[in-house]
């Protein structure tokens, strides 16, 4: 038995996280460069945006998994939940240096509760994998994409560390701009049908 007010919040955080990461991608990338300043905030703010709505997409997608699957629907919820408020930690981290810069700043330190996207790429990039395997149809086909692209992007941060090289900016700019906003469109709708179509 689903929720199906929990079902109706969870479609519209999915849909309203397709569009808060495009927007996020947007701000990162292009605003960014035209102002640093403009860029920094709206990002910030979309990291964090995008980190809470998505807990609650994550979280009705466990309210129609649990009765078949119940260990691995906890599993992914607790992957998803972990990675969705890592996201929002740090988007609140960077929001609070836009608003009020400190006088000063390390250099490229990672951030201390995110380091190099640890939560928002590679833990949410694992809760997507679970989560293709959890739904079979539909967004799940995609939640694998979503999911690889995203442990690739953290892992190329990690390794590479410059965010303009070509081996970060590729699966960045095609997850952020493209395969991210598609899932959670997809798990959007997804989620708005009944539990048994």
């Amino acid at each position: 038995m689903t929720d199906p007010s929990l079902q109706r919040a969870a479609a519209a955080a999915a849909i309203a996280t397709a569009v808060v990461g495009l927007l996020y991608s947007i701000s990162f990338v292009v605003v960014s460069r035209l102002s640093p300043a403009s860029g920094a905030l709206l990002s910030a703010l979309f990291l964090l945006l995008g980190g809470l709505l998505g807990v609650v997409a994550f979280l009705g997608v466990y309210d129609r998994r649990r009765e078949d699957r119940p260990a691995f629907s906890l599993l992914f919820v607790i992957f998803g939940a972990a990675g969705g408020l890592g996201a929002a930690v740090h988007g609140g981290y960077d929001l609070a240096n836009a608003l009020h810069p400190p006088a000063s700043l390390p250099g490229d330190v990672p951030n201390p509760v995110d380091p190099r996207g640890f939560l928002t790429f590679g833990v949410t990039g694992l809760a997507l994998l679970l989560l293709g395997a959890l739904v079979q149809e539909g967004p799940g086909r995609l939640a694998y994409l979503a999911g690889g692209l995203l442990i690739l992007v953290y892992l190329a941060r990690l390794i590479v560390l410059a965010p303009t090289s070509p081996l970060v900016l590729v699966p960045a700019a095609l997850a952020g701009f493209v395969v991210n906003p598609a899932f959670y469109l997809w798990l959007g709708l997804w989620l708005r049908r009944p539990r048994y179509v």
